[in-house]
């Protein structure tokens, strides 16, 4: 069965410099998957022009005369750009001519648009950013990665249960590890919101194992990993800033004399495959998880390969129809279901 993604082709750093090689790359990978570009048509014809390739039945456009700037304030994004390219595409989504939709763009103006335009599913105060990290076994998911800079127990109860659905269907895990990001494993410790929430957490089906203190994201012990939006966003970045500073360090410190050099040379399929192990573009693609539909952030800098990885991230969980999961998985009906 072919899964449909509205990709708005306008948005992030580099605009259609990337999203239609990207897009091309993804649908040379993906039978199943199709496209449509959302976006002013004349630089999106000229790219497919200049890359030697054409509109056919798995690639379409989808005309947006507007642009939200990646500085653009979410409020005016919101009011003031109807036709903009990322909300045509966050539509397209509501009125069923997509599965998913993927968006390089402003990440507050994203957040907003889809908020208004899906609405949040039943039982789900507010949706979360969730993205997956590299540990020393595989991945870890981690949510909420800074939606929500302020939450509450319960909040942090519905995005465990919808982490755990995503995974689930995704991954094909039939009861992934929960764990609440704290200063501390032992029960006294974190404030009162992270107390009550790890309440609820062990009065749930889920499959909650515990506090997770912050170098225990990295051991691959747990699959999901919950927390504020304001604590998520810190680790996000923190991870990207030491994956940075790591490379670069190795790199200088091989480039110090012929002898590093040479021990560089040697020592260069170990270092291909660490790169490519902590490689963040592989990582690309954070769901907002909680909406009516599935919305896909992009990094606003990513390249052909990231963006692509992103598009992966749609077409998987758009495959899965993963809005529908939690929303059966919801319902009320106190004898079933991950709640």
């Amino acid at each position: 069965m072919t899964t449909t993604i509205a990709l708005d082709a306008m948005g992030g750093d580099h605009g259609p410099r990337v999203t239609v090689p990207a897009a091309l790359a993804f649908l040379r990978g993906n039978q199943d998957g199709r496209l449509v570009l959302v976006g002013q048509p004349e630089p999106l014809e000229a790219e497919l022009r200049r890359l030697g390739a054409r509109w056919d039945d798995r690639l379409q456009l989808q005309a947006a005369t507007e642009v939200v700037r990646m500085d653009e304030p979410p409020a005016q994004a919101l009011r003031s750009k109807r036709d903009s390219s990322m909300r045509v595409a966050v539509t397209l989504v509501r009125d069923g001519v997509a599965d998913a939709c993927v968006s390089a763009g402003n990440t507050g103006a994203l957040m907003a648009v889809a908020h208004f335009v899906l609405k949040t599913l039943p039982g789900i105060d507010r949706p979360a950013i969730m993205a997956a990290l590299p540990t020393m076994r595989d991945h870890v998911h981690l949510l909420d990665l800074g939606a929500n800079v302020e939450c509450t127990a319960e909040h942090l109860r519905q995005f465990a249960v919808m982490g755990a659905i995503v995974v689930s269907a995704v991954e094909g895990r039939a009861r992934p590890s929960v764990g609440l990001l704290n200063i501390g494993s032992e029960d006294i410790k974190g404030t009162e919101v992270i107390k009550a929430a790890a309440a609820l957490l062990q009065e749930s089906n889920l499959n909650y194992v515990g506090f997770v203190e912050g170098d225990g994201i990295y051991t691959g012990n747990t699959d999901i990993i919950i927390c504020d939006g304001f604590v998520g966003n810190i680790a996000l970045k923190t991870s990207e800033g030491l994956a940075q500073m790591i490379s670069h360090l190795m790199r200088r410190e091989f480039e110090r004399n012929v002898a590093t050099r040479l021990a560089g040379l040697v020592a260069m399929p170990i270092l291909k495959a660490f790169r490519r192990r902590v490689d963040p573009r592989r990582y690309n693609g954070a769901t907002l998880v909680g909406l009516n539909g599935v919305v896909v952030k992009s990094h606003g800098g990513a390249d052909v390969l990231g963006l692509r990885n992103a598009l992966q991230v749609a077409l998987s969980e758009g495959r899965k129809k993963v809005p529908a999961l939690i929303r059966r998985e919801l319902e009320p009906a106190p004898e079933r279901g991950l709640a």
